[in-house]
């Protein structure tokens, strides 16, 4: 190529590289570095960062709005508030029911934990919550030991037999049986279940009469056992509710697993489902027991008042009389400050038992979240 069609190429490509045919300094062999001759040293452009949109704001004099804490605080005072209001009320109630009951137990006479009297009529003081206790108790334990397996067993085949389509509404009708009234179940109880639970009564009483839990005593209907199978139906709905919702809670991750390992539905369920939800099902059968203690219209109505004397039987056909059904029958005697207090006696009672049975259920509640 001539010089002069060398210059009209480059006057056509200013930019044109020089290769190493053109430049002489660069070796023809690729790497190569000619002796004496230092590469030169490449150089890092530095660019400056643009500015960012706050800054160049801040720059043009426009102010932020700043961030208020006031609802912050608001809340948590209002939260704080709540909760220091419902301490409060638990408190004063027991110390109302104690400051109360306490110049009547001064005046007791007979010993309030272990004695069976109840005569407060006078000036005479003599009452204890023995028979009240035990009547209270059996009818409670009666209706945990109907009522848990059932709610249990329901709530394991809405969450894991049946389809979500129809589990839905029948979830709705067991809910439906916690809005039914108390005085509903006592009057349904006394003139339909009773008569209908005679016969297996008798048939109780004749094949395991010789145990003192089964020894006849009053009418069928209106006994101890009756009660127990009301306050049963009334507790299902709250058992099988909290049992339904922590069942359907279990990991899917740990069903997965034990149908990976080959279980079948049912052990899947003993395996996964039922560990899982274990504290979930105890801390449901205690509120469920707390509601059994305090349940008052219903076992007023169905259970026969004892006479006067009369002797003690431990028998769920025997009839009795629980703590809130004892207050309530005779409320038409608050007619002076000592016999107002032997019944609020009995009511301090039901109360720290109620109270401790919600309050370990709240614990184990708790203890369950924090090991899943």
């Amino acid at each position: 190529m001539s010089q002069t069609e060398t210059s009209e190429a480059e006057a056509i490509d200013p930019e044109r590289e020089h290769t190493s045919e053109d430049d002489p300094a660069v070796s023809p062999t690729e790497g190569h570095v000619q002796p004496g001759h230092t590469p030169p040293v490449p150089t890092v452009a530095h660019r400056t960062a643009p500015k960012p949109a706050l800054v160049r704001e801040r720059s043009s004099g426009v102010k932020l709005a700043k961030i208020s804490k006031v609802g912050d605080q608001v809340f948590r005072g209002m939260a704080g508030s709540s909760g220091l209001i419902i301490v409060l009320l638990v408190l004063f109630v027991g110390v109302f029911l104690l400051w109360l009951a306490l110049p009547s137990l001064r005046q007791n006479t007979a010993n309030f934990l272990t004695s069976r009297d109840w005569v407060v009529a006078g000036n005479e003081l003599s009452f204890g919550i023995a028979g009240l206790l035990w009547t209270t108790a059996l009818t409670a334990v009666m209706a945990m030991v109907l009522a848990v397996p059932v709610a249990v067993g329901v709530a394991l085949f809405l969450t894991q037999y049946l389809h979500k389509r129809a589990s839905g509404p029948l979830s709705f009708v067991v809910d439906l049986l916690a809005a039914v009234p108390s005085i509903i179940f006592g009057l349904w109880g006394l003139t339909v279940l009773g008569p209908f639970l005679s016969p297996a009564g008798d048939w109780l009483i004749d094949k395991l009469g010789f145990i003192p839990l089964f020894a006849p005593g009053v009418t069928v209907s209106s006994s101890v056992f009756v009660a127990g199978v009301v306050l049963a139906i009334m507790i299902l709905p709250i058992v099988t509710a909290i049992s339904r919702d922590v069942f359907a809670q279990t990991p899917r991750d740990h069903v997965e697993a034990a149908y990976a390992l080959g279980a079948t539905r049912w052990e899947m369920i003993r395996t996964a489902v039922l560990p899982y939800g274990r504290s979930g099902v105890i801390s449901a059968s205690m509120l469920g027991l707390g509601r059994a203690l305090g349940e008052t219209i219903a076992v007023m109505i169905i259970l026969t008042t004892p006479a006067p004397g009369s002797d003690f039987s431990p028998s769920i056909f025997a009839g009795g009389e629980t703590f809130a059904s004892k207050i309530a029958n005779n409320a038409a005697e608050f007619d002076s400050p000592s016999k107002t207090g032997a019944y609020i006696a009995a009511g301090l009672v039901l109360f720290v038992v109620t109270f401790v049975v919600n309050a370990l259920a709240r614990v184990i509640a708790d203890r369950g979240s924090a090991k899943s």
